[in-house]
């Protein structure tokens, strides 16, 4: 029992220190470690756009993490999971409510994924746990209400969200149906008393039949400190052999050949959606790194997490004008010193640069106004690139060679005569 209760308090205290850097990270308060890089879909998304050894070393580690322990992301990295965790603690339900493992999860996964494939997150952004989380955390419309869905859907059905719908949760299933280390039932030992599976929150053990599901069980581990009677282990066993049904095999071979043809129809129709996202990001300023408004509206899975950081808060959550985050220097603008939305973006929609090759990424071009520039020469003194010049009794010049769009000159107008215009295609200026 005592191992059963470390594993617990090991698994619960890891998924605290987790929640914590999630939290002040997508609030902007800290983030100080890249909790959001361990996330599948942005580190997925990140690996298609711009493949690095890293991305690659992370993948493969959450990969096998899970082929040797189980979905032990879902209990203790995945933010929307910890959120789950913290519902079924206030909700205190003596016991929670039985579910079934629903097919429908392979197509919506395929659908998702396929899509992300194709060269579009649009599908994704709108059913991925990260995005989830971090567009609510952020206050969207969309976000909080579906928190409030998968808090109503906890409350009838337990995880329901992570076992039978999220696309995440699906894959990391199909591969921790064959995990090394598995939630087993002692038949001997266990004298079928129905709490575990009255407790269990991913509705995966079988009491009855003295099974457990390991593909959709999340490894909370909470049936190991119930079972008073050590019916239940946590170790490296062969799985015993079932006596599946033919009916039961062709049933998940065609299943599996559905979801694949989803899969390869989502994969086509990828170009066509992205191409339709597109359309609603003509001259919109987009953080520097987004590359271009095409490429930037199909990788930004709108967590927000480059908002809530944004130092100078010019970078705007999606709205109904432009489906992604953007920027607006209404306010303020980009400070020629910072470049912290390129450091925190998981997803690669914006690119990881420097701080010397952000301020050498034109976004924009700054034009003026001379029916209403009134020739003080404000702007000249605050190009950070001496990007604007002024003769004696003349109107001041913009060179568009230096010039990076950062909005410096149109926060210190007095007469609003400056505007920056976006770029459709962001450059890297060699001066």
């Amino acid at each position: 029992m005592l191992k059963a209760k470390t594993l617990q308090k090991t698994r619960i205290a890891l998924a605290l220190i987790v929640a914590t850097l999630c939290i002040g990270g997508l609030l902007g308060l800290f983030y100080p470690i890249k909790i959001f890089d361990l996330n599948i879909a942005p580190l997925i998304q990140s690996s298609i756009t711009s493949f690095t050894i890293f991305s690659g070393i992370l993948i493969a580690f959450l990969l096998l993490l899970t082929l040797l322990f189980g979905r032990i992301y879902c209990s203790t990295i995945c933010p929307l999971g910890l959120l789950q965790e913290l519902y079924l603690l206030i909700f205190h339900r003596k016991k929670l409510p039985t579910q079934k493992s629903s097919s429908i999860k392979y197509f919506i996964a395929a659908i998702a994924f396929g899509t992300l494939l194709g060269g579009t997150a649009y599908f994704m952004r709108l059913i991925d746990p990260y995005s989830i989380f971090g567009s609510a955390i952020s206050g969207t419309t969309y976000g909080i209400t579906i928190i409030v869905i998968i808090a109503l859907l906890t409350w009838f059905k337990g995880r329901y969200f992570c076992t039978n719908i999220c696309p995440v949760g699906t894959l990391l299933g199909l591969i921790a149906r064959h995990s090394i280390y598995k939630l087993q039932i002692d038949k001997d030992s266990c004298v079928a008393c129905g709490l575990c599976t009255q407790k269990c929150p991913s509705g995966c053990i079988d009491f009855k039949n003295k099974t457990i599901n390991n593909e959709t069980c999340i490894k909370c581990f909470r049936c190991l400190t119930l079972c008073h009677n050590g019916g239940i282990s946590y170790k490296r066993e062969k799985s015993q052999k079932s006596n599946t049904s033919l009916n039961f095999g062709r049933r998940r071979f065609l299943i599996g050949a559905g979801a694949l043809a989803v899969l390869a129809v989502a994969y086509k129709s990828g170009v066509k959606l992205g191409d339709n996202v597109v359309k609603k990001l003509k001259n919109v300023l987009l953080p520097p790194g987004a590359g271009n408004t095409k490429d930037f509206a199909n990788k930004c899975l709108n967590c927000n997490l480059c908002v809530a950081n944004c130092p100078m808060k010019i970078i705007q959550k999606a709205d109904e004008e432009f489906p992604v985050v953007h920027i607006k220097y209404q306010k303020s603008f980009c400070d020629y010193n910072c470049h912290k939305c390129s450091e925190v973006c998981p997803s690669g929609a914006i690119q990881r640069l420097t701080l010397k090759e952000k301020r050498h990424t034109q976004i924009g071009l700054a034009t003026i106004n001379i029916d209403s520039c009134i020739q003080c020469g404000l702007c000249v003194m605050e190009c950070p690139r001496s990007a604007i010049t002024k003769e004696q009794g003349d109107f001041p010049k913009v060179d568009a060679d230096k010039c990076i769009g950062c909005g410096a000159c149109q926060a210190v107008c007095p007469v609003s005569a400056i505007k920056v215009q976006a770029l459709e295609t962001q450059k890297t200026l060699k001066q």
